[in-house]
């Protein structure tokens, strides 16, 4: 009793910091029903360093435009705690991110439950042993702290949590390419440093009512590097195959109907643009996982398979990551060779269509006397299998050559440029001395469409036109853009301009397409006059095109212009995109 009560005794002496930290979540010891604020993060991201000081370290690797600090949790049992350490061994990285769109948040909660049961053994055992796994428990860190109860109506559960975008309202998964956000850069500079294999993005998904439960949707599968797509489909077939024998229902699609609350036009496959994760990170030759659980299934559950996806990603890149990787670089040498060859822009879904059994619920449709349109209502009592149609045959759409050598941007632009290519790591270098006259391609737009407004803080711009011959002076300060580079199909999808999130199509060359120089309409008239008189074949020329074309006939400012755009005042760079290609690397 007595040696009972002294070891009782220094056991209440042993100071609160040397106790074993608790581990869990506030949404653990809610039964799911909750979701914790941020500064769990903070505590929970210090709490696993303490537990495990040999296999975890937290880091921060950012800070919000709010002032909070961005955390990442360094997770591995191989001691390479930093990028070099990783590099140097050949291991896999894994990046799994929650809370990108911060009402979504089952990816922080799964993943912290994820992560304690994986580092007890609990969970894909010896998986930690073979890779390096960084998690990013939430992206969107002021849009989690806009946390209320009423933030996403089509969600069932948490009881509260976050909002959508960015305090600065930017919509991080339309941001990966043009990087506009501060916590986006921040996160390309942690992907940069540590380069990961596979970059896991955990979401809700929005829609209709069904029994599936969660899709699993992997790129490169239908685009990228026709190789690496192996990786890729194994990776989405063995972790659907994995999710499947815990109950999940999963489908390797996006579950939103093709056309909009109408379950029976079935569903669409397709491909991402770079604005998304998995759009993105097929140009830079990784594998991106979108994984969307069902917004209408309850917060246990979607917390619980969205655990099971985590735990089935790090066992497979335990299992297959160093093929993986080989693969990812053996992707990267064959990207350097991507000079004059083919490279996709776009992605097209084909018309062939497959019916597909789909497992929902019975429902109606019926116009409503609110909207007036037909509205579909679900009976969850009754599950119903729906045979509907699915298009899934990608195929390349718009399509080009990419340069012999590489991209020219003018001096002008290149601290812009510069500044956008640093953020994904794309090799360029500055030319030092003056070319003179180059043969290079350019591109003039002959036709321009302006968005009428805003989108992700940009006014995009679409063109028509084409790439051609035609010599231009380089001059020192000029960047080149090498394609012989691992992100050759990241530096085409930049600066082609009809690439859907290519740098011209954010609007970051508007000023080159708006035109700034105008002949007052009597000085138009005098010139009118004097180049008719000097060239009775370009007097012809105007006269057919008054007879023959209305529009023209009737456009006193087009009638003008015709005289204008010959005059030696004309502005020759007027719809000029600022870059150049060339089949020969400058100097």
């Amino acid at each position: 009793m007595i040696r009972s009560a002294l070891l009782l005794a220094l056991f209440a002496a042993v100071p609160l910091s040397h106790a074993a930290p608790d581990l869990t979540t506030v949404s653990e010891r809610s039964g799911f029903q909750n979701t914790g604020r941020y500064d769990e993060v903070i505590k929970l991201c210090a709490a696993f360093e303490q537990a495990y000081p040999k296999q975890v370290k937290c880091i921060d690797f950012g800070v919000t435009p709010e002032g909070r600090s961005m955390k990442a949790l360094v997770v591995t049992r191989t001691g390479a705690m930093t990028p070099a350490a990783a590099q140097r061994r050949g291991l896999p990285v894994v990046l799994i991110q929650g809370g990108i769109h911060a009402g979504e948040i089952d990816g922080k909660d799964a993943g912290f439950l994820a992560l304690r049961e994986v580092l007890e053994d609990r969970a894909a055992p010896g998986s930690l042993d073979k890779q390096v796994l960084l998690f990013v428990p939430v992206f969107n860190v002021d849009g989690h702290e806009r946390f209320t109860p009423n933030n996403r109506p089509n969600q069932r559960g948490p009881v509260a949590m976050g909002w959508r975008t960015t305090a600065q309202n930017f919509n991080l998964n339309r941001d990966y390419v043009k990087a506009d956000a501060p916590e986006m850069q921040a996160m390309l500079a942690l992907v940069n440093a540590w380069d990961p294999l596979a970059y896991v993005d955990l979401h809700v998904t929005d829609g209709a009512k069904f029994e599936h439960d969660i899709s699993i949707q992997v790129e490169p599968v239908n685009s990228g590097d026709l190789v690496l797509r192996q990786a890729g489909l194994a990776l989405r077939t063995n972790v659907i195959a994995d999710i499947a024998r815990q109950g999940s229902m999963p489908q390797a699609y996006y579950m939103s109907f093709a056309d909009t609350d109408n379950p029976q036009s079935g569903f669409v496959d397709g491909v991402s643009d770079p604005r998304f994760s998995t759009g993105y990170f097929q140009l830079r030759n990784r594998l991106a996982v979108l994984v969307e659980t069902h917004a209408w299934k309850d917060y246990p559950t979607r917390v619980r398979i969205t655990r099971n996806t985590v735990v089935s990603v790090l066992a497979q890149v335990g299992a297959n990551g160093a093929q993986w990787r080989k693969a990812a670089l053996d992707a990267d040498a064959r990207a350097m060779k991507l000079a004059g060859a083919p490279v996709p822009l776009t992605w097209k879904t084909t018309d062939k269509v497959r019916m597909v059994d789909f497992k929902g619920y019975a429902y109606t449709r019926t116009p409503s006397d609110v909207s007036g349109i037909l509205m579909t209502r679900y009976d969850e009592t009754r599950p119903q299998l729906w045979t509907v149609p699915l298009r899934d045959e990608v195929l390349p759409d718009v399509v080009v050559n990419a340069p012999g050598a590489g991209y020219i941007v003018p001096a002008a632009f290149a601290k812009m440029v510069a500044a956008k290519l640093q953020q994904h790591a794309v090799t360029f270098r500055t030319i030092d001395a003056s070319d003179g006259k180059a043969d290079v391609e350019t591109f003039r737009a002959d036709k321009t469409t302006f968005t009428a407004g805003s989108f992700e803080s940009r006014q995009r711009l679409a063109v028509l036109g084409a790439w051609r011959a035609e010599p231009r002076t380089l001059a020192k300060g000029d960047l080149f853009v090498p394609v012989a580079q691992p992100k050759a199909r990241l530096v085409v999808a930049l600066f082609e301009p009809q690439a859907p999130d290519s740098m011209l199509a954010w609007g970051a060359f508007n000023n080159a397409f708006e035109r700034k120089e105008y002949m007052e309409e009597y000085v138009a008239e005098d010139v009118a006059r004097e180049q008719m008189a000097a060239d009775p074949a370009l007097a012809a020329q105007f006269r057919k095109q008054v007879d023959s074309d209305p529009a023209f006939a009737s456009n006193a400012r087009a009638r003008l212009e015709f005289f204008a755009r010959r005059h030696a005042s004309w502005d020759e760079r007027y719809n000029l995109y600022p870059v150049m290609r060339t089949n020969v690397a400058p100097r």
